[in-house]
């Protein structure tokens, strides 16, 4: 640039130096006709002037310089072996028959992608379960008993499910036909509240029974939203009934006395027992037939039903020749708690065929209900709860038909 007075100097471009000092003639361009064998050479342009590389024929049985082309002895490659080559291919894998097809296996085929496409899903499956267990025909789906029976459901150790138990089982069989009477003899009343019974004070209930003589008619409230099912409701008052009845001549016997003088026809009558063996209970084994001890799949549920069935003993041998343990259930089984298994192979070796098939689970569905004043059976008929108690009520009715059938009730 003129002004400056500065120019760059000059330099020589570097040509590259031949490091290869054998000579190598020139490789012409191929043209057509030239063999697959023929030399073959490109020109390529640098800074420093023009770069011929030149390709020679590579020899059969040897390799000329290294991998960049510059000049280096020659190194021998070893060849393998034509045959040995062929002796290390991998042998191709055998072509895949065709499967044989009988008509057997065609049908069972089928058969399972039928059986998958017409199995109804989860929800349908429940719905249905709900409309078998609500029974909304009304019709008579459970064997109705040839007479009476009384049911006590006792066992001393509290928060068993005495209360859950007798208030679906009843709920169960009133949905299908029977005419069932709950009597709730726990002060608490949580029976009561169950069948949305009113058991404020001032109600008359089975206190007046107890201590005023009343009979169980005069205290027996329709149950609402299900007509075969009725209860006497315990309020409060009955708190005190015990130490009121010490004084009373045949206390153990006053709710017997009340059910024979009640006039109305029940096909069972379910006792709910205070958690105790105190006059209460007493006074139900005396007018029950049956004892049905629900079981919490525990080791202190377990340990409490000796003292039961002693107790049970003694009232049979002194005040009710035909009091008779028939039913066992099982509640609130955990299955993935392994103390729950051996609980129950316990309570089936112990107590034998009384013991009914049907377990009751551990379910919220079950714990939620009272709270909205309903069994499980209504409050959601298709949870796994309701499902087991219904199949428990199914039991308890097919082994009275049968027990009826040979002359006794089971």
């Amino acid at each position: 640039m003129e002004g400056w007075g500065v120019r760059p100097p000059s330099r020589g471009v570097p040509q590259p130096r031949a490091e290869n000092p054998r000579p190598q003639e020139p490789i012409r361009p191929r043209t057509q006709g030239t063999t697959p064998g023929a030399t073959q050479g490109t020109t390529q342009a640098t800074r420093g002037g023009t770069v011929e590389f030149h390709v020679g024929a590579p020899s059969p049985d040897r390799s000329t310089g290294t991998v960049y082309g510059r000049g280096a002895s020659p190194v021998d490659t070893p060849q393998a072996d034509p045959e040995e080559r062929d002796d290390r291919r991998t042998p191709p894998s055998p072509r895949p028959h065709p499967s044989v097809v009988t008509a057997d296996t065609e049908g069972a085929m089928t058969d399972a992608y039928v059986s998958r496409e017409t199995e109804d899903p989860p929800l349908a499956q429940e719905a249905k379960r709900a409309v078998e267990i609500l029974n909304p025909s009304g019709e008579i789906t459970m064997p109705r008993p040839p007479r009476r029976r009384t049911m006590c459901v006792a066992n001393q150790k509290g928060g068993v499910g005495k209360t859950t138990t007798a208030v679906n089982i009843a709920v169960a069989l009133a949905l299908h036909g029977n005419r069932v009477l709950v009597i709730d003899l726990d002060p608490q009343g949580n029976a009561s509240t169950g069948l949305n019974v009113p058991h404020h004070s001032g109600v008359p209930d089975v206190y007046d029974c107890l201590i005023d003589g009343a009979p169980l008619d005069a205290v027996t409230q329709q149950v609402e939203g299900i007509p075969n099912l009725w209860a006497v409701p315990a309020t409060i008052d009955l708190a005190g009934a015990e130490i009121e009845l010490v004084s009373v001549v045949a206390r153990e016997s006053r709710l017997k006395r009340a059910i024979e003088a009640g006039g109305a026809d029940y096909d069972y009558i379910f006792i709910d027992c205070p958690p105790s063996l105190g006059l209460l209970t007493v006074n139900a084994l005396v007018a029950a037939e049956e004892v049905l001890i629900p079981i919490q799949c525990e080791y202190y549920a377990l340990e409490g039903v000796q003292a039961l069935t002693n107790n049970i003993e003694l009232v049979r041998s002194h005040l009710n020749p035909k009091l008779d343990i028939s039913t066992v259930l099982l509640t609130m089984y955990d299955r993935r708690t392994r103390l729950a298994d051996l609980v129950e192979q316990d309570v089936r070796n112990h107590f034998g065929d009384k013991c009914l098939n049907a377990v009751i689970p551990r379910n919220v569905r079950v714990s939620e209900a009272p709270s909205y004043s309903q069994s499980v059976m209504t409050y959601d008929p298709g949870s796994r709860g309701a499902v087991s108690y219904f199949e428990a009520a199914q039991e308890i009715a097919l082994r009275g038909a049968q027990g009826a059938q040979v002359g006794g009730v089971a």
